[in-house]
């Protein structure tokens, strides 16, 4: 199973988050874990290796900000849920902007059961995607989240089949291809006009009205009379 384990990952996913703020082109973002299991979440080994609460509080810290700067990429980005999402792994799904949930799959947030609460802003994520009384749920139930229940109460956007083992070129496409297609219809047209999208939505979500009123009349004038709108002024007469 995909697991956090020890910092080397944590510094790698940290690593990883610093290379897409620089990719200039970039329009959507897909996560995905290795063999078939989206991420369990924290190496029960390297935690108790960091047990102690100044250690913890460090580990919260770099972690809070390395997924808060994944989920304000200027990208619009899905966490590909297949397996199991635990623990660390279930607050990485929030830190996406969508979760697509592969059938069979569970998101779960299993801190409880640690005797812990959420420490890398899932909690905080979490209450607005799915409402404070379904996050209360999940996180005071440990409540395994099946794709059902994710479309149920938002937490899922989209479930993708998985094709049977052997399934011929004829039968169902594999989730990466159908998450890469759900994905398309966000990211069609020119980057920067997406990434201006995603700037807007941002700062409507996380600021006061006067401060994304401001940060909105700013991105749209990055984009008035840019080559996408002279473009569409000049091959369109009317809306479709």
């Amino acid at each position: 199973m995909n697991a956090f384990s020890g910092t080397d990952m944590m510094v790698d996913l940290e690593e990883r988050v610093g290379q897409l703020e620089n990719w200039t082109d970039g329009k959507g973002l897909i996560v995905q874990g290795a063999a078939g299991t989206f991420c369990s979440g924290s190496d029960l080994n390297a935690v108790r290796a960091i047990s102690n609460p100044q250690d913890g509080m460090k580990m919260c810290m770099f972690m809070q900000n390395a997924l808060t700067r994944l989920l304000r990429l200027p990208l619009i980005s899905v966490a590909l849920v297949e397996g199991r999402a635990l623990g660390g792994g279930a607050e990485l799904t929030t830190a996406c902007d969508f979760r697509l949930m592969a059938s069979g799959s569970v998101i779960q947030f299993v801190h409880k059961h640690m005797g812990l609460v959420p420490g890398w802003g899932g909690a905080a994520r979490l209450v607005r995607i799915v409402g404070s009384q379904n996050a209360l749920k999940l996180l005071g139930g440990a409540l395994k989240v099946d794709p059902e229940l994710g479309m149920q109460i938002g937490l899922a956007d989209g479930v993708l089949e998985v094709p049977r083992a052997g399934e011929g070129a004829g039968g169902i496409t594999g989730v990466l291809q159908q998450a890469e297609n759900w994905l398309d219809r966000y990211t069609k047209g020119p980057a920067p006009v997406i990434q201006a999208v995603k700037r807007v939505v941002l700062s409507g979500r996380d600021l006061p009205l006067s401060e994304a009123l401001r940060t909105e009349k700013d991105v749209f004038g990055t984009v008035w009379g840019g080559p996408a709108n002279l473009k569409a002024l000049a091959s369109k007469s009317k809306h479709k």
